[in-house]
């Protein structure tokens, strides 16, 4: 009996301890990052990335989970929110440049929930949300601004009265969006630095707008690199008993392909590959800056993506030889971004939304582990908020539910249903291993030979034809309408 007892509290002394304290919160966001980029995904992939494929041998790999949307825009909104974008004003594609804020005032956002709850919260990265801009008249711009008005008439010296600030956060470094107007980095509500004045050269990707001297699109993901590290370490050494929510959307691969010269020919994909490939390193060095910190047992880290890959041949948005690199990786290279899925970005085919989700968090999700049960990365505010025992205000995050029991258990599923939507604004449902696709074409930006006589949506068993090859939706016509009833029900609600 004595060496029973014995046992049993050395077993127990054994064990790793579990802090009860609320744990960090890290989500790096990848920008345009498709499912068969990542190795541990695809095992045909060209590009070596052993930090993310160390961060899932470590936690927890999603082989079905989804961004609610093919593009980036709404994705951004419905990660911070839990609630869909096509909710919004927001139907289709993307905020452009100097457009206005798509969180609306007094909209509940994980970065405030936190926040309230005694969190740190900083982003770091790509925002692409809106800010609103004042201008030299002291008026603020039109709800949709147009790049054939004078940018001349934004007063890029003064505050941005809108924006990360407003919505949660406690501090913020990054750009809006590298390829949009201002060519320049924003910290907490000012343009830092030089206020761009000048045309942006020809040669410089990106729309035409105003640019900062010295501004190098090289520099931005060492940037963002340099300070979510230093984030780590500040803050540890300020407040190490203040929880922290870094929340750190990249920009990359995202065009412009612009991989640093210690990157180059490091894939086996060319420039788009040598890219992802200085992605993976970023990750490293968080990985490495939360370990140097010894908050590797106290800290969740979330890596995923915003949408799918444009890599795939023949994508008709060729404007610049920055996408004609990414659109000829699968031919010239042999390396599928979308991995087996059908479609890239902003299609309403897999390829479009299908994106990889790997979570870590020691001693709570088991390392090494792999869940193949629907999962959208819409329901990650629901799930932090719950990780962090911070209760949900009654009308927040309406379309989240928590995937924390998926976390403690690979064979735990709680979504039976998830809405999917394209750049074109087309809808697809999911049940189980069915999908609805309330369009006859991709939704997006794969091309689509439709014959006169197609059916009016298609439907796909995702178990038996994961390729999207086979349209069975004038051979199932009662799950069609159990599954339209299904959608219509989540828009009405």
């Amino acid at each position: 009996m004595q060496r029973c007892i014995f046992v049993t509290l050395v077993m127990i002394l054994c064990v790793p301890a579990v802090r009860a304290d609320p744990p960090n919160i890290v989500l790096i966001l990848a920008d345009d990052l498709g499912w068969g980029d990542v190795a541990c995904y695809d095992a045909a992939s060209k590009i070596p990335t052993p930090h993310i494929d160390r961060l899932a041998s470590e936690g927890m790999r999603f082989t079905d989970a989804h961004s609610p949307s093919a593009v980036c825009t709404p994705t951004r909104y419905g990660i911070l929110t839990g609630r869909y974008a096509w909710r919004t004003r927001m139907k289709n594609q993307v905020l452009g440049p100097y457009n206005a804020p798509l969180i609306e005032p007094g909209r509940v956002t994980l970065a405030g929930l936190l926040s309230e709850a005694g969190y740190a919260t900083a982003c770091i990265g790509k925002w692409h949300l809106g800010m609103r801009w004042a201008t030299h008249e002291g008026g603020v711009l039109p709800l949709y601004w147009d790049l054939q008005y004078d940018q001349t008439q934004i007063d890029l010296a003064g505050p941005i009265t809108e924006g990360p600030l407003t919505v949660g956060f406690d501090s913020y470094f990054g750009t809006d969006v590298p390829n949009f107007p201002p060519y320049c980095y924003v910290e907490n509500d000012r343009v830092l630095g030089a206020v761009p004045d000048r045309p942006k050269p020809e040669e410089v990707y990106g729309r035409p707008g105003l640019i900062q001297e010295g501004w190098d699109l090289h520099d931005i993901l060492p940037e963002l690199r340099d300070r979510a590290v230093g984030y780590i370490e500040t803050h540890t050494e300020r407040e190490p008993d203040r929880p922290f929510f870094l929340y750190l959307p990249l920009t990359a691969p995202h065009t412009p392909i612009v991989p640093n010269e210690e990157f180059a020919g490091m894939s086996g994909a060319g420039d788009y590959g040598d890219l992802v490939c200085e992605v993976d390193a970023l990750v490293g060095a968080v990985l490495a800056a939360i370990e140097r910190a010894g908050l590797e047992n106290e800290t969740i880290v979330i890596f995923t993506s915003d949408n799918g890959s444009p890599g795939r041949a023949g994508d008709p948005h060729l404007r610049s030889p920055e996408w004609a690199q990414v659109s000829a990786v699968e031919r010239l290279f042999g390396h599928r971004p979308s991995g087996p899925w059908r479609g890239t970005k902003a299609d309403i085919f897999e390829g479009g939304h299908r994106v990889p989700l790997i979570v870590r968090w020691p001693g709570r999700v088991p390392a090494g582990s792999v869940n193949g049960h629907l999962a959208g990365t819409i329901d990650l505010m629901a799930t932090l908020a719950e990780a962090a025992g911070v209760g949900l205000p009654e009308g927040a995050a309406p379309d989240a539910q928590s995937m924390l029991a998926m976390l403690r258990d690979p064979a735990a599923s709680v979504r039976e249903t998830l809405v999917m939507h394209s750049s074109g604004g087309r809808f697809a449902i999911r049940q189980g291993d069915w999908k609805l696709i309330e369009a006859k074409g991709s939704g997006g930006w794969t091309r689509v030979e439709i014959a006169d006589d197609a059916p009016a949506g298609q439907l796909y068993n995702l178990a038996a034809d994961p390729a999207e090859t086979q349209n069975l939706y004038d051979a199932e016509s009662e799950r069609v309408s159990e599954m339209r009833a299904m959608l219509e029900e989540v828009r009405r609600d």
